[in-house]
């Protein structure tokens, strides 16, 4: 299971520190360590299919009690039906023993599944919905055009009863006229809520057959979802153990997402703990087609998720020595912030990039920060709008309450015109669109987002290249403010297909993200004169 380098690393420093797992460059060990593991993979023909669709993989460079220096491999999730292979470390638990508990009630919940579907797909049972749609609609419009009818008839009896004023039995007969139309109308009205009732009553024994298997189907997959979990117990460099449940007591979500103690980096650092290996560093990569959705490339590194890996790392890490998080150290708390423009009411900075815009964790400095310092007499949110931390730009501020609900009007009404200019790796062969891509947040990977039809807000931006030199300058003119939306649009497939350099959620991390807000254009709320702000990039 350990892999010796099969080069020479003599020339390589060991890390003084752990990586940080959700920030980090890949160590030169890693790369080579990664290398090997995709050589491994591109000679692999029995996986070809499924590695052709896309899967993480991960890698961690060990020191064995004897002092050795090799690498562990890893998959997330399983590999072509299967999760034992003799090049990778074994799963923190095998869910897929064919006599174990997991694969004997997933096939029973299989079974309910497959009467579920059997149930909704019954030939009776949908003709009983249909038609009850059908009567529905049916009966609505007899309803109609009943009291219409009986409306119009009305009309010409009163006509008539005005011509027989003085006849009794003229006026008698119309009477009963009109007490018979409203009879048969009524006829109709019960006859056909009858029909409803008795369609609504056939089509109740079916559902509730259906709610009494999804609800079975429910308690069972929570009941094998716990046992699972209970069957996680990850270590920790100091030799200590905990559940998986114990582990996400302790974060947001409470409860353990699917697949929480599955991905790559939980399975190496628990197969490292048992073999009695010092953890040195760690990366992972992305080998194959990207998903969907997701925004992941072909030999990329990434960091490790949030959503499944974040509680779990943060246990099996202690005992490690580990790199401070990047994010949290404050390298522009001494950084003099360029004011654009200012008057008495507002002002427009240019972030520089790394700098937050309003407070996050730790005592980090924002430009939110900043302001509340410089100007303490102001009112109200003061930064009107936002840029990721990594994004550099121009940013407006408000110095009262009542100028930033102007400006964000502007924002909302898309009066406010922004332009961007980036440095793509890649070549965009059009020379000006439009991408129109749905965006919403992974909730088990913050802040990533991906692209949804079904749950994704609108997002659009246009674009304009400016210039072609191997990589791709290129300038946006976003139409919505969707999180990452630059990010995604430039990365996506159905996109630009060429992430912004520097972007290590959706590309590849370098010395910055080459992203820069470098024109702003609003209407001043006070004096009504068009603003127009430039900051061109020093890219």
């Amino acid at each position: 299971m350990l892999h010796p380098f099969t080069e020479p690393i003599e020339g390589i420093a060991l890390p003084s520190l752990f990586t940080f797992p959700f920030h980090y460059t890949p160590h030169p060990l890693c790369v080579k360590a990664a290398e090997e593991v995709q050589d491994y993979l591109a000679g692999q023909q029995q996986w070809a299919a499924e590695l052709a669709e896309g899967k993480m993989f991960g890698v961690l460079v060990v020191q064995t009690p004897e002092g050795e220096v090799g690498f562990l491999a890893a998959f997330s999730g399983n590999l072509a039906h299967g999760n034992r292979y003799p090049y990778f470390v074994p799963p923190v638990f095998d869910l897929l023993q064919p006599d174990g508990f997991f694969c004997i009630e997933e096939q029973q919940i299989s079974t309910l599944n497959a009467r579920i579907d059997e149930l909704e797909g019954e030939l009776r049972y949908r003709e009983c919905k249909e038609q009850l749609t059908d009567l529905k609609v049916t009966a609505e419009r007899e309803s109609k055009e009943g009291k219409l009818a009986l409306k119009a008839s009305k009309e010409a009896r009163d006509v008539r009863r005005e011509a027989v004023a003085n006849d009794e039995i003229a006026l008698a007969e119309l009477i009963r006229e009109s007490q018979h139309e409203k009879a048969e109308l009524n006829r109709l009205k019960r006859m056909r809520k009858e029909e409803i009732a008795s369609l609504a009553t056939e089509i109740e024994v079916f559902e509730e057959k259906l709610n009494r298997l999804k609800e079975e189907r429910r308690v069972r997959s929570a009941a094998l979802q716990r046992r699972l979990f209970d069957h996680f117990v990850m270590r920790n460099g100091r030799g200590e153990t905990k559940g998986l449940c114990d582990i996400f007591q302790e974060a947001i979500q409470k409860l353990p997402p699917a697949g929480a103690g599955e991905c790559a980096a939980p399975k190496l650092l628990q197969y490292a703990y048992l073999q009695r290996m010092k953890p040195l560093a760690m990366a992972e990569f992305w080998w194959g087609a990207s998903p969907k959705t997701e925004l992941r490339r072909h030999g990329h590194y990434y960091p490790a998720c949030k959503g499944k890996c974040e509680p779990i790392l943060k246990f099996m890490l202690q005992g490690l020595e580990v790199e401070p998080n990047p994010l949290l150290k404050d390298v522009h708390r001494d950084t003099l912030l360029e004011v654009v423009y200012e008057d008495d009411w507002l002002l427009v900075v240019n972030k520089p990039a790394g700098m937050l815009s309003v407070p996050g964790k730790g005592d980090v400095d924002s430009v939110y920060s900043r302001m509340r310092r410089n100007y303490p007499e102001a009112t109200g949110p003061l930064v009107v709008h936002r840029l990721d931390m990594a994004t550099s730009g121009l940013l407006l501020i408000a110095k009262t309450k009542e100028v930033h609900k102007e400006l964000q009007a502007q924002f909302k009404d898309r009066a406010i015109k922004k332009r961007y200019t980036a440095l793509l790796d890649g070549e965009v062969m059009e020379d000006e669109g439009t991408v129109d891509l749905p965006l919403c947040l992974d909730p088990q990977d913050r802040p990533r987002q991906v692209v949804s039809e079904e749950f994704g807000k609108s997002a659009v931006t246009a674009y304009k290249v400016v210039s072609r030199t191997g990589a791709t300058r290129v300038a946006f003119y976003p139409a919505t403010g969707r999180t990452h939306q630059l990010r995604v649009h430039a990365a996506h497939s159905s996109g630009l297909n060429a992430p912004i350099r520097g972007d290590e959620l959706y590309g590849n991390k370098a010395e910055r993200l080459y992203l820069h807000a470098e024109a702003l254009e609003f209407t001043h709320p006070i004096t009504g004169e068009r603003i127009q702000l430039e900051r061109l990039a020093d890219f």
